[in-house]
């Protein structure tokens, strides 16, 4: 995978950022709603912006070893039934996606299942870019082998090329697999070079004595993994997981493509900026939908230069935050396409 990427329009950024200040409103009525529909603008090449109608989330699943060394508050059989519930729809985030016109599509990159109950056909679709049943625990062993993480970054680009041929204006990742902040915390500690104790969270509600276990945990993890955190495709390797690499892969895919791209929380942020490290400037691309609990996903967004869009105290998951945000991008884009120019009013 290149690290050549373009970045939004210069020009069309320019030209609806004179739009915004011709608009009938009072300076700056518009607050950071007007940022982000010059940011959409510039995504799209196009001022007025177009309609952002075709919002697509893809949900990336997977186990992760670690949950079975006491980093969660659930069993890692959650991660099955949770993948069952996408699939009737039934999931925190089905019920936000379908009040907002989301399509959601589940992927099983490393759950540590066959899902042998499931119709042949929707279990060919779910397993369709598979990579292994689980991933190591990275406090004692790598998570994936090379050949795994880059299967992963690839069938993440995969996905990404397959929802942009069906029209998606506008991507977000999700995320499924109990245990997954401890991988995620470690990858974003990684990546900004700082201790454990500065990222790690209480995930799903963890107690202070697991909080300090999970702390140790990645700890030891990062040691672990040593310099090979200095390269990001290493730290994907050591300290990642199938899915976050596959949702590595998908975010970078997307802004190499120039699709915009809502992030939700830590598991997103934590392959945002795994991504933006393997290619410097792939975060123009991305906007921050909420701003979860968890520490390390705020110190992400702030290496990024992200500001959330919603703060609602969510640790959901799923790609929930970054759904709920939609109506959010929707109608900053509306305001800069249909309000009337000064100029318009005849005063």
């Amino acid at each position: 995978m290149t690290s050549v990427l373009t970045t939004p329009s210069a020009d069309a950024r320019a030209a609806a950022t004179e739009r915004l200040a011709a608009l009938a409103t009072p300076p700056g009525a518009l607050g950071r709603l007007g940022d982000l529909a010059v940011w959409v603008a510039a995504c799209q090449g196009q001022v007025p912006p177009a309609p952002v109608d075709s919002v697509r989330l893809v949900i990336f699943a997977g186990d992760h070893g670690v949950a079975g060394h006491g980093v969660s508050a659930f069993p890692p059989a959650i991660t099955g039934a949770m993948v069952r519930t996408f699939l009737l729809g039934k999931a925190g985030v089905s019920a936000l996606a379908d009040a907002h016109g989301v399509a959601v599509r589940v992927l099983d990159l490393g759950v540590d299942e066959d899902f042998a109950d499931l119709p042949d056909d929707v279990r060919s679709a779910l397993t369709a870019h598979k990579v292994r049943r689980g991933s190591g625990a990275i406090h004692l062993e790598d998570a994936l082998t090379a050949d795994e993480t880059h299967a992963a970054l690839e069938a993440g680009a995969a996905v990404a090329h397959e929802e942009i041929a069906a029209g998606a204006q506008l991507l977000i990742s999700g995320d499924m697999g109990i245990g997954n902040t401890t991988p995620a915390a470690a990858l974003v500690a990684a990546g900004l070079g700082v201790p454990a104790s500065e990222v790690v969270g209480r995930g799903t509600g963890i107690d202070d004595a697991a909080l300090l276990h999970k702390t140790t945990v990645i700890d030891a993890a990062l040691v672990r993994a040593g310099a090979r955190t200095d390269d990001p495709v290493e730290t994907l390797a050591a300290l990642g997981s199938a899915d976050l690499a596959a949702s590595t892969g998908f975010l970078l895919t997307a802004a190499r493509e120039g699709v915009p791209v809502l992030l939700d929380g830590l598991m997103s942020v934590a392959c945002a900026l795994t991504a933006d490290r393997i290619a410097p400037g792939a975060a123009q691309w991305f906007a921050a939908g909420h701003r979860s609990t968890e520490p390390a996903q705020s110190l992400a967004l702030s290496k990024l230069g992200l500001e959330p869009l919603l703060d609602l105290g969510l640790r959901l998951g799923e790609g929930s935050g970054a759904v709920a945000a939609v109506p959010v991008v929707r109608s900053a884009t509306a305001l800069l396409r249909d309000v009337a120019l000064l100029s318009e009013l005849g005063v």
